[in-house]
């Protein structure tokens, strides 16, 4: 091929900016889903499409700036499939771009569009109902630990999609004390487990959302440690050593969004693509750690669970 046609070619090859709250180290199966979504589109990366990385790390407050320059890149699509906040950091960023989100919330309740039928504007995506689903976890929760009376609850309030967790468990929590601890950094966890000890908390529900879930490692040992039964949002933590979670199939999620993006880059207008709503959820409950906190998890319970570690 020559050189001056390779050239036009990488030129027009079309730019999707992928915005997350996480990190690369701890996404690379989200990432891998996505990918898989615009291959089903007819995508692949370095073939005709290129992907653009920017990373929140866990720290939300650095979503505007990242968006921002997404924006300044001029890049044909902007992806946040990992949950609200990004998306509504690159729909304060522009107006034009079309942006595919995941939304763990509501997303007409967040601002993202205008309705999920007919979502207007520049912006769609997949609501994956993370933070709908707190009533279920706290039932789990109470079945699994039917005598703790202080339940700890971990929220971080510079993520509003995650903060609802506040309002939502103290509203489900059935003659039981919540506990709430507010956090934004790793040592916070620190001091919140043992704020957690001295004030006897007997069970922890951690709220969703991606600085948490950069932290699983740490959350799921300082729960070991403590002897704390927690619950969380996403497979990960299970994985990680966590007690147990509920949740969507957030592989799936990110892999929806990836072909939504497709579409969008083959000429389908966002406001013509209504938001999709995830219908797969999955229990994943980690034995081993059940058996170290001294816990027998309830049958009717272990009959739900999608997948049990041993």
């Amino acid at each position: 091929m020559p050189l001056a046609t390779h050239a036009q070619q990488a030129a027009a090859m079309p730019v999707v900016g992928f915005l997350d709250g996480g990190s690369p180290r701890e996404r690379t199966q989200q990432v891998a889903a996505f990918r898989k979504g615009l291959a089903e589109g007819g995508y692949q990366e370095g073939e005709n499409v290129a992907l653009e990385f920017r990373w929140a790390e866990g720290q939300y407050t650095r979503f505007a700036e990242l968006a921002a320059d997404l924006v300044r890149r001029r890049v044909n699509v902007i992806a946040a499939p990992g949950g609200g906040t990004g998306a509504l950091a690159a729909k304060t960023a522009t107006a034009t771009i079309p942006i595919v989100f995941g939304s763990g919330g509501n997303p007409v309740a967040e601002g993202l569009v205008a309705s999920l039928n007919q979502p207007g504007g520049n912006l769609t995506g997949v609501n994956f109902f993370t933070a709908e689903l707190v009533a279920k976890r706290m039932q789990l929760l109470r079945k699994v630990v039917p005598s703790a009376s202080r339940i700890a609850l971990l929220v971080n309030p510079t993520d509003p999609e995650g903060y609802q967790s506040l309002g939502e468990v103290r509203a489900t929590a059935s003659g039981q004390q919540v506990l709430a601890f507010e956090v934004v950094s790793a040592r916070d966890i620190d001091t919140a487990f043992d704020s957690m000890a001295r004030e006897k908390a007997e069970a922890l529900f951690v709220a969703p959302g991606s600085f948490f879930n950069t932290r699983r490692v740490q959350l799921a040992v300082l729960a070991a440690r403590h002897a704390l039964p927690a619950i969380y949002a996403v497979r990960a933590y299970p994985e990680a050593g966590g007690l147990m979670s509920y949740g969507t199939d957030v592989l799936d999620a990110f892999r929806q969004v990836g072909v939504y993006t497709a579409r969008i880059l083959k000429g389908a207008r966002p406001a013509d693509l209504p938001v999709l709503q995830v219908t797969k959820f999955e229990l994943v409950i980690n034995l081993s750690t059940a058996r170290a906190l001294g816990l027998t998890i309830p049958t009717d319970v272990l009959s739900l669970a999608d997948e049990v570690i041993d």
